[in-house]
């Protein structure tokens, strides 16, 4: 199909009332990097399109980071704190703004439920109409983020708005969906047939292609605390602050990865300047998990913790071969 040739884009009320006139390229969308930020550092995918017809769930490479009928990519930062900071959502390509909302809270639909967002599910978002009937949608922005009107036009990389928690979110991420003619598409697999595992060309460019490469397990949050911490702990950001000190009552070490497939086996030990401190090897998992939270630790027994380094590793064996190793540490003074 040669460039030149025009379509128009009726916009439904509810986006705002515009037409969009695009040329119509000869190739498919190339997507650029939705979010300001280092994948695998400080911002991971934590789910992918679901490619189960039934009612399991797997993503593109068969793997476990979905859920039943999840229908675009979620873009996570690690929590609270960082989202906090501003992370900035970016539109993956060139088009023109279909449509926009904005004012909806940023709060947890687990505390607000899901009566509160019945219709705003996207939260706060964004809808770009790019060439040759493609559409992609931006959801969960933060509250009063939203940078683009409807009918603008925006170059890829533009800044739309910033990562929050708004609409049917439970964890501060971006909702990319990417739809053709008004079909739902994988950009990780676009061509892949219903079932199947890997293959076809995905939509992203080389470099954000590389920068999205596939990681499952993957280490979400990691660090050491004063006490037993839990879920909510990590998500909000608080535990980070908690390094023990020498007179802590504890001194524990904590870890949430993502993406742990049914049968994975958790293997955490800590270490002082003494020696071992406290090692956990958890039973094989039942099922597959989005995030999970382990930690190991020990009470003080001492007058004061002795000073010096101490060390957690964190290792997933997956069929009995290292999926995923990380060490942390911090220095007692």
């Amino acid at each position: 199909m040669k460039f030149g040739k025009m379509i128009k884009i009726a916009v439904p009320a509810f986006l705002g009332a515009a037409t969009v006139s695009l040329a119509q390229p000869e190739q498919p969308l190339t997507l650029e990097l939705p979010l300001a930020c280092r994948f695998g550092q400080t911002c991971f995918i934590q789910q992918y399109f679901d490619h189960d017809a039934g009612p399991g769930a797997k993503d593109y490479r068969c793997g476990p980071m979905t859920y039943d009928a999840h229908d675009g990519v979620d873009l996570r930062v690690p929590n609270m704190v960082e989202q906090q900071k501003g992370v900035d959502v970016l539109a993956a390509a060139a088009g023109v703004v279909r449509g926009v909302r904005e004012g909806v809270e940023d709060v947890s639909v687990r505390i607000a439920g899901l009566a509160s967002v019945k219709g705003r599910e996207c939260g706060n978002g964004v809808v770009i109409a790019h060439a040759d009937g493609w559409e992609t949608q931006y959801c969960h922005m933060a509250k009063g983020s939203v940078r683009v009107k409807t009918g603008q036009a925006v170059t890829a990389g533009a800044v739309l708005g910033r990562v929050g928690m708004s609409g049917e979110a439970e964890f501060p991420h971006l909702h990319l969906s990417v739809r053709h003619n008004t079909e739902k598409i994988d950009p990780f697999a676009p061509d892949t047939k219903a079932g199947a595992c890997g293959g076809g060309q995905p939509l992203w460019s080389k470099a954000a292609a590389i920068a999205l490469t596939y990681r499952s397990p993957d280490m979400l949050n990691a660090g050491f605390a004063s006490a037993p911490v839990t879920m909510e702990d990590v998500e909000s950001g608080r535990v980070a602050a908690d390094t023990p000190a020498a007179d802590s009552a504890n001194l524990i070490a904590y870890v949430r990865p993502i993406g742990l497939k049914d049968g994975d086996v958790q293997i955490m030990t800590l270490r002082g300047p003494t020696g071992i401190l406290a090692r956990s090897e958890r039973a094989p998992l039942d099922g597959n998990k989005a995030q999970f939270l382990l930690f190991v630790g020990k009470k003080r027994t001492t007058e004061t913790w002795p000073r010096g380094n101490y060390e957690a590793l964190y290792e997933v064996k997956r069929q009995g071969v290292t999926a995923l190793i990380r060490r942390f540490n911090f220095d007692l003074r």
